[in-house]
């Protein structure tokens, strides 16, 4: 049956073919995209065109933003909706907005005595709910390896989060999905993650501390190590890993073994 969405996606990806060797030249960057599969690797630069098609990235003075940085940013961006249904899961904003560097964004925050607090925080990175994502080129430009830090990955898993409202660590799950399965898992990792900080502050835990802040954090947190360190995240979690695995549709962790027991750059990682 005909469909003009197909249609028109197929018209887009026409009109903007991407040359193979810019294409191996981003894929060299992202060392988090080894061991794709030629057909995920076709849907993935596919899928990154169409993503800058339908996104405005918005480049303050000081950031250089050329074809391959561009693609750079779309790929980490869709690799997470590889394997998810065919549907518009980054709706609800147009715009990426990069800084040169980190920006200070004003927080407000009313405690449970009713005093509301005001402060300038530092950041790389920020999901506006209904409103851009707002990421620092230098973080974007550090993303894409295996060391458990995905700048990208992180800020576009809160725009997943707020698909139902408000940021609060339950994305949309699938209909194959539980919510009580989720909730346990990962109310169980974040509280042993609390407490390991409450016992001491400066505890070298497993994942990136700032995963504490609240579960919105922590949702994005792991999904970060879900495909940059999924090693650590399933020998810290392994519940939080599975619940992962079923929403993302895929197993980084799964690629990244079977990439260590064949090149032997990966054996030592």
């Amino acid at each position: 049956m005909w469909s003009f969405r197909a249609w028109r996606r197929q018209r887009i990806l026409a009109k903007h073919p991407v040359d193979p060797q810019l294409w191996a030249r981003v894929r060299q960057r992202l060392p988090l995209l080894d061991g794709l599969s030629a057909a995920e690797d076709q849907r993935l630069r596919e899928r990154s065109v169409l993503f800058l098609h339908g996104k405005h990235l918005t480049a303050l003075p000081g950031v250089e933003l050329g074809t391959e940085e561009r693609l750079l940013l779309a790929a980490q961006a869709e690799l997470p909706l590889l394997h998810l249904p065919d549907l518009d899961w980054y709706q609800g904003f147009h715009e990426l907005v990069l800084y040169p560097d980190d920006f200070v964004s004003p927080q407000r925050h009313r405690d449970a005595a009713g005093v509301e607090h005001e402060w300038d925080d530092e950041r790389s990175g920020e999901a506006w709910s209904q409103g851009p994502v707002i990421l620092a080129w230098p973080g974007v430009q550090a993303s894409g390896g295996w060391e458990g830090y995905n700048l990208v990955i992180h800020e576009l898993a809160h725009k997943l989060d707020m698909l139902n409202g408000d940021a609060n660590g339950l994305p949309p799950l699938h209909r194959d999905m539980r919510i009580g399965d989720w909730a346990a898992a990962m109310q169980a990792a974040y509280d042993d993650l609390n407490a390991q900080l409450d016992r001491d502050p400066d505890a070298e835990t497993a994942i990136d501390p700032y995963a504490a802040e609240d579960p919105a954090e922590f949702f994005a947190v792991t999904s970060e190590y879900f495909f940059s360190a999924p090693d650590l995240l399933d020998q810290a979690y392994p519940a939080v890993y599975a619940q992962l695995k079923a929403f993302y549709r895929q197993d980084p962790l799964a690629r990244l073994r079977q990439l260590q027991a064949e090149h032997p750059d990966y054996r030592e990682s």
